[in-house]
Formats: structure tokens, C-alpha cells, sequence
């Protein structure tokens, strides 16, 4: 029986496209979900008019829009085939996709904020202090490029999954925004691996055969900020070329929160009517100053203070992936990609220190963590103090990661009716290998009145009794096999069913190439299934409801650092690793969606709920003795459920849309955790009841945006943003105030002065607002308040400034 096909882009873009290929002066006019032809299936006894020799223009096809079933590139084949994706309108989760309309809508060469606009779900959180080094939250849970968060996204780019090898880390700052062809956020599917605890987001980039023409697009305003990018495709017969160019300079608004960005982004393709290939390459190098958390007291006095400094990050990325895609029958596809990464990260980092002058009679020396465990340099000899006897004390952290992935990735997708009905059904395998050094030391230094760590040269050795600080030199492997399989049976017209699993296999082995504490074997196996169901009331109307579950491995950052009795500083001194276990995920979503022509536009909208629980979820405990360490530990069974709504309009002058979410992220369990709590007992320990709230989690978020021609060329827009209160991370007790919540609107216009240039501008933070979007505790007594004359810090609070209003303007040019 034949299928019924319904394009659903209103909600998914807010824009139609004709054709898959569009030009550079038409960009906005590509969609974030790309259109592939289905064969009609052919009468019983009658030869397949898509049958190898038969004339491409005799076959019968309809054109519907596609949604990732899984890791592989789905880019179509000119044939029309699929490969790894299926109807929009049969995905039995929410669906969530960002186009580049709606990525240059933001002016911003940081995807993060296009996806914080367009995706419910998603809040950016600023950790680090800088706003291209985010984390993004997505129904609350994190994708972070900060080292000892709990990942609980996977993360792709064309089939290559970026989280990065050591501590499943994703810098957001290495993806080049202008060549992002769309970017969806998928639910309820384990395809995707490791990691899929809350979803996966999927960013697909441009190539020759869908982007053709140049565009050079530079800005500038406050703080410094300068940026520029540049793309440019082509198609040549059968072959396809693309590259994109960006560069950005900021100096921030925070002290020594400068950043710089560079990046390159290029494709080769070619192909036939039934096989493509690409091969796809990637440099970047990307410096930043991260003024991290920043105590209140000192916020009051000025909005752009830091702590302790130095805090800077220098990324840096190359990559290959080459892709292809053969339709090996009218009814079967074959799709794969081979992929190496290597990635590269050093950080220094200024902080408070454990050491302290040793107590008499060994005033003479250094001693850590209290005054009579004396601090070693390399040597392991004790260190005398050379410091001034009104010395402030601080040390400075550095690191660096060296990592090397490789990767391939097979997939077969079938296409043939099954029992009269239709079916897609889809097997595939994945192997992944990542190789990392780490290495780790620290520099013992005095604390300036500006809160700067000038170093001494003098560096800690193994320390400490228990032994929680020194050199590390570890080598770290690690290799995730996966084998998955999903199908899509057509029930009826309109009852479609899914379902399928995959097996995840994870083998880590970690080697102390110093002593023996940080050797480890550790292996993490599991089958998540999946089913699902969508039903097509109307036309205009699906409903869809899916169960599905995932699960994720420790990491060798979290395997190497997991006793309490040995804490290390996160992300650096990694100590011992007894065992973890694993993360088990298990998620069910319900909703509807739909799409209503009305006299001023096109509708479209969706509704839907979802409830994740966590079986031994992961967290991020600090120190209740040692300041800015810690360890990982699980924490039993914790939960995130919520609802998302959502409604886009669309017409020639008018794009509207808004969005709510609210997500209720809850401890299911009692626990003992560390904490640096004003509410901490003697020990340093809180208790969490059942029912408490995981913090750093707002419960409730609104989004809202309008975009107005007001002429052709003339558009005018804005956006707000939301966001409620939240508890700080550190009070997983709930018994401290929360974190005041915020509500942000910017502006933003455009001109088009003929077919080749546009100029642009928008304000950010139009009424200035004063707010953080992160906020914890730190040890009030570590360092002198200076900027109140040396006395104590009264206030245990620390948080992450938010940027006041900026302006910017800017030149585009397409050819």
C-alpha cells in the first residue's frame, strides 16, 4: 500500500525549500531538514520502474523531509536514498532542528546560541567564564567542555562523534558555525551510542552539492568584539567543493577574558545517481581567558571582576572523515564513514592552594593540606619556604591532553514492503578508539591584591597524607564498539511502529606512567532497546509516544578520580580508581505535533512530555577538606521530567515563534554528599532527601522571538529569554537561597541594499540586565577580600556574571 507523506519544515525551520541545492544569495531558504524522493512502490508483478537502466525521470517519487536515525551523515544521494533517516512525521519522539536561517539569525559564530533560541529544551550554562566555551543543557542534561562534569549528551559532526576521548568533553568552540547545515537534537533512540542519556545532537555541515555561491560576512562592537567569516561551494559536474573560513578576536567584558577563534572547514565530494562520497577536514586553534565563578562581594563592586587568575584554555583540533553513501538496489543503502581526530588542550589555572607554612618546629618548611604533612617538590624532598612571611599562597594548575581518535562506521538500510505494508529497516556497527595523554602539575605562587597567582618556580611533588596532589603522566585507551538495528513498520496509513536497540560495549584501561596508583582495567557492557509509535489523527495532527534506554560509561577522567579519601583537584591530580558504575538511562516521551494553514501564515506546533530516570547517575562531589578538590561518585537513582511546548509561524513578512519548558530534575534517592554548603555539617557533609532538586537545573524556561519585514529589504526582530531560579551547585540539600532567575531581550535589524550586500546590527541585553546563569560556594577564608581592605569574605557565594548590553553591527556580501 502506498505511504502518506507530509512535510512538516514550518515547525522545524520556519521555511520551505523547493530543492535540496541552494544558492549563497538564497541561504536563508535552506531548511534544517533536507528533502529526499521515496520511490513509489511498484504494483505486484510489475518491474520496478527505479530499477538499474530505467529512465530516472520514469520513476515515480514523492519528496518528504528526513530526521537522523542515527550517526551517519544524512545527506541524500541524488537518487533520492535516505539512508539513516526516516520521515519526519514517523519519529516517535519530539523533533528538534536548527537551520543555518536560523543559526545566522543570531549573528553569533557560537552555535550554542542559535540552539539556546530554537531547541525547548535547551539552556546555555557559563561555568567557565567565557561565552564560547559553554554548557549547553538540554532537558537537564549537559554536553560541557569543562573536564569532571557529567556528560549526559552524545554529540556528532557528519557521523563523527566529538565528545572527546578522555572525559567526554565537547568544545562547542571547535565547530565552524558558518558551514553548519542544520543541526537536530534527537530523543528516544540508543542508535547513537554512549552518552545519549538525554539525546544526541546531530550537526550535519554544508557541501558543494547543497550550498553554492560566496558569502564573506564580517562584524564588530563591544569589548572588542571583531569577527569575520567567509564559505564558498561550487558544483562541477560531479564533483562538489566547499571550504569556510572564521576568525574572531573578544577582549570580553570580564578581565583577562579575552578570546580568539580560528577555524577551517572544507569538503570534496562526488558522486553518481546512486553512490556519494565526501571527504571532509578540520583545523581549528582557539585561545580563551575563563574568569570562571567570581565571588558576589567582588561583583558588587565591579561587574567584569575575576578571582584568581591566570584561567586560560588553548584548544586546539584536526580531523578527517571521509563519508559515502551507494544505493546498492532501489531498496537497499549502504552508508559508512572512516574518521581521525586529534585533539589538543592546555590549561593554566590560578587558585587558592592547600599549602601552608608547617607548624613549629618545622616552620622552616612547607606542609599540605594541614601543618604537619610536609609538601614535597619533584624530588620528594620537603620543600623549604621561600615565600615572605606575609605571603598570600596560591599554586597554579596546568594541564595538558593529548588525544587521538579513530573511528568507522557501516550501516545497511532496507526499504522493501513487508507483508504489503511499508518498512524501513536499518542495521548498523560502529567502532570508535581513542588514545589520550594527560599530564598535570603544579606551581606553587603568591597571590596578588588583584587576585593574580604570579608563579615561583617551585612545583609540588606527591603530597599530602592521604596523597591527593602531585605530577600525572597517564596514558588512557579506550575503545566503544557499538551494534544497533532499528525499524519503521507501517502499520496502516496512518499508525506507523518502531522499534530496535543497540549493544554498547566499552573497554578502558588506564596506565600510570609515573608509579602504579592510576593502572586500571575497567569493561561496560549493555543492549538499550527502543519502541515507539506514531499516529496520524488528521493531516495536520501526529501524536507519537516512545520508550527507550541508554547508558554511559565512566570515564577515564572519573575512573582515575573516585575515592573520597583521596580527592584530586578536578581535572588535574588524578589519585586512584575504584570502580564505578555504570550510567542506565530510561526515558519515555509522549506528545503531538502538527502543522495548520491559516490566513496569515503557516502554524506550526508541538506539545509533548517527557521523564528520564537515571539509575547510578554520576556526580561531581567536592572535598569537604580540601578546597577546589574532589571526586566522582555514583549517587543512586535521580530523575528529569517535564513538558515542552512549541508554536512557529510563518509567512512572507512574519517569523514567529516561542517556547516553553519546564524541567523538574530530582534525587530519588538519600545520600551523605561533600559539600562546601554554608549548611555543611562539621564533617563537610549534607544529607539529600528523596524529592530534593538537583541544582544548577532551572525549572522553568520561555522563549520568544519575532522576525518583521518591513520592506523587502528592510527586516527588524528581537528575542527574549526566561529563565527561573535555580539552586546553587553545591546544595544538593536545598536548604540555601537560590539563584535569582533572569529574563533577557535583544534586537536586532538588517538592510539589504541590493542582491550582494546586507548590512546588520542588534543590541544584546537591551535593558542591561545584571544576572548569572551558574552560581556556587567557595571557602570564604582561603584568600583576603582585598577589594574590602584584606578583611574575610562574608558572603560564601560565587557565580557567573552574564554579558551586560553590547552592541554590534556588521557587512555581509553574497555572490
Amino acid at each position: 500500500m502506498g505511504a502518506r507523506f507530509r512535510l512538516i519544515g514550518t515547525l522545524a525551520t520556519g521555511v520551505l525549500a523547493a530543492s535540496d541545492c541552494v544558492q549563497a544569495q538564497d541561504a536563508d531558504k535552506l531548511q534544517a531538514l533536507p528533502d529526499v524522493e521515496i520511490v513509489a512502490p511498484a504494483p505486484a508483478g510489475a518491474r520496478p520502474s527505479g530499477s538499474r537502466g530505467s529512465p530516472r525521470a520514469a520513476r515515480v517519487v514523492r519528496r518528504v523531509q528526513v530526521y537522523p536515525t542515527a550517526p551517519t551523515p544524512t545527506t541524500p544521494t541524488s537518487t533520492g536514498g535516505a539512508g539513516g533517516a526516516i520521515d519526519a512525521d514517523k519519529v516517535p519522539a519530539a523533533i528538534n532542528a536548527v537551520g543555518p536561517n536560523q543559526i545566522a539569525r543570531t549573528d553569533s559564530l557560537n552555535i550554542a546560541d542559535a540552539l539556546q533560541q530554537q531547541v525547548p529544551g535547551i539552556i546555555i550554562s557559563d561555568t567557565t567564564g567565557n561565552p564560547f566555551m559553554p554548557d549547553i543543557q538540554f532537558r537537564g542534561f549537559v554536553a560541557s567542555p569543562v573536564s569532571g562534569t557529567p556528560q549526559g549528551l552524545a554529540v556528532y559532526q557528519n557521523g563523527m562523534r566529538i565528545n572527546e576521548a578522555f572525559g567526554d568533553t565537547v568544545h562547542w568552540d571547535l565547530i565552524p558555525t558558518a558551514a553548519i547545515r542544520s543541526v537536530t537534537v534527537v530523543t528516544n533512540n540508543p542508535a547513537f551510542g554512549l552518552n545519549a542519556l538525554g539525546g544526541a545532537v546531530n550537526v550535519q555541515m554544508k557541501n558543494g552539492f547543497n550550498y553554492q555561491g560566496a558569502e564573506i560576512n564580517t562584524m564588530g562592537g563591544s569589548f572588542g568584539r571583531v569577527q569575520s567569516s567567509a564559505q564558498y561551494g561550487k558544483e562541477i559536474d560531479n564533483v562538489s567543493v566547499y571550504g569556510a573560513l572564521e576568525g574572531l578576536r573578544d577582549n570580553g567584558f570580564r578581565n583577562f577574558s579575552e578570546s580568539a577563534i580560528r577555524r577551517f572547514y572544507g569538503d570534496v565530494g562526488y558522486r553518481t545517481d546512486s553512490s556519494e562520497f565526501h571527504l571532509n577536514v578540520g583545523v581549528a586553534k582557539n585561545n580563551f581567558g575563563a574568569a570562571a565563578a567570581v565571588p558576589v562581594e567582588l561583583l558588587d563592586k565591579f561587574w567584569g571582576a575575576t578571582y584568581t587568575t591566570p584561567q586560560t584554555t588553548d584548544n586546539r583540533v584536526a580531523y578527517a572523515n571521509l563519508t559515502g553513501k551507494v544505493e546498492a538496489t532501489p531498496t537497499w543503502t549502504i552508508e559508512g564513514s572512516a574518521r581521525v581526530r586529534a585533539f589538543r588542550q592546555k590549561t593554566v589555572d590560578g587558585n587558592p592552594t592547600e599549602t601552608k607554612v608547617c607548624a613549629p618546629p618545622n616552620d622552616a618548611f612547607l606542609c599540605f593540606n594541614d601543618d604537619t604533612s610536609f609538601a614535597n617538590g619533584l624530588n620528594g624532598v620537603p620543600i623549604v619556604n621561600p615565600f615572605p612571611a606575609d605571603a598570600v599562597l596560591g599554586q597554579i594548575d596546568r594541564t595538558t591532553t593529548r588525544s587521538t581518535t579513530t573511528g568507522a562506521t557501516l550501516q545497511a538500510t532496507n526499504t522493501d514492503q513487508l507483508f504489503g505494508h511499508n518498512n524501513q529497516f536499518m542495521v548498523g556497527a560502529s567502532f570508535d578508539s581513542g588514545v589520550t595523554r594527560f599530564g598535570a602539575s603544579a606551581e606553587l605562587g603568591t597571590i596578588g591584591t588583584n587576585y593574580v597567582v604570579n608563579g615561583s618556580g617551585v612545583f609540588l611533588g606527591r603530597s599530602g597524607d592521604p596523597v591527593s596532589i602531585g605530577p600525572v603522566d597517564l596514558r588512557a585507551t579506550n575503545r566503544y564498539t557499538g551494534v544497533y538495528a532499528l525499524d519503521t513498520f507501517d502499520v496502516t496509513d496512518a499508525l506507523s511502529i518502531s522499534g530496535g536497540g543497540r549493544f554498547n560495549y566499552a573497554s578502558i584501561v588506564l596506565q600510570d606512567l609515573i608509579g602504579t596508583d592510576l593502572n586500571g582495567s575497567h569493561t561496560f557492557s549493555r543492549f538499550n532497546p527502543m519502541i515507539g509509535g506514531t499516529y496520524r489523527i488528521t493531516p495536520g495532527l501526529t501524536a507519537y509516544a516512545g520508550y527507550s534506554e541508554a547508558n554511559r560509561a565512566p570515564t577515564p577522567l572519573e575512573l582515575a578520580c573516585a575515592d573520597p579519601a583521596r580527592p584530586c583537584i578536578a581535572a588535574a591530580f588524578l589519585i586512584a580508581d575504584p570502580p564505578l558504575k555504570q550510567v542506565v538511562s530510561r526515558t519515555v516521551e509522549a506528545g503531538f505535533r502538527g502543522t495548520t494553514e491559516l490566513n496569515i501564515g503557516t502554524l506550526g506546533w508541538k506539545v509533548g512530555a517527557f521523564r528520564a530516570t537515571n539509575v547510578d547517575d554520576i556526580l561531581a562531589i567536592p572535598s569537604p577538606q580540601l578546597q577546589g578538590f574532589g571526586y566522582f561518585q555514583n549517587v543512586g537513582r535521580t530523575r528529569r521530567q517535564g513538558i515542552e511546548a512549541q508554536v512557529n509561524l510563518t509567512s512572507k513578512t512574519l517569523q514567529l515563534y516561542a517556547s516553553y519548558t519546564l524541567v523538574d530534575a530530582r534525587f530519588l534517592d538519600a545520600l551523605q554528599l561533600g559539600s562546601h554548603s554554608p549548611f555543611a555539617d562539621a564533617d563537610g557533609n549534607i544529607q539529600v532527601l528523596p524529592g530534593n532538586r538537583i541544582p544548577a537545573i532551572p525549572r522553568n524556561r520561555f522563549k520568544a522571538g519575532i522576525d518583521y519585514w518591513m520592506t523587502d529589504a528592510f527586516k527588524v526582530g528581537g528575542d527574549a529569554l526566561l529563565v527561573s531560579n535555580q539552586y546553587f551547585a553545591g546544595d544538593e540539600s536545598n536548604q540555601f537561597p537560590r539563584l535569582p532567575g533572569y529574563a533577557v531581550f535583544n534586537l536586532h535589524a538588517s538592510y539589504q541594499i541590493n542582491k550582494t550586500f546586507q548590512i546588520y546590527g542588534r543590541v544584546n541585553n537591551i535593558f542591561d540586565r545584571r544576572y548569572a546563569t551558574y552560581g556556587t560556594f567557595f571557602e570564604r577564608d582561603d584568600i583576603p577580600n582585598f577589594a574590602n581592605g584584606g578583611a574575610e569574605f562574608t558572603d560564601p557565594r560565587t557565580v557567573s556574571p552574564a554579558l551586560p548590553r553590547a552592541f554590534y553591527a556588521g557587512l555581509k556580501a553574497t555572490f
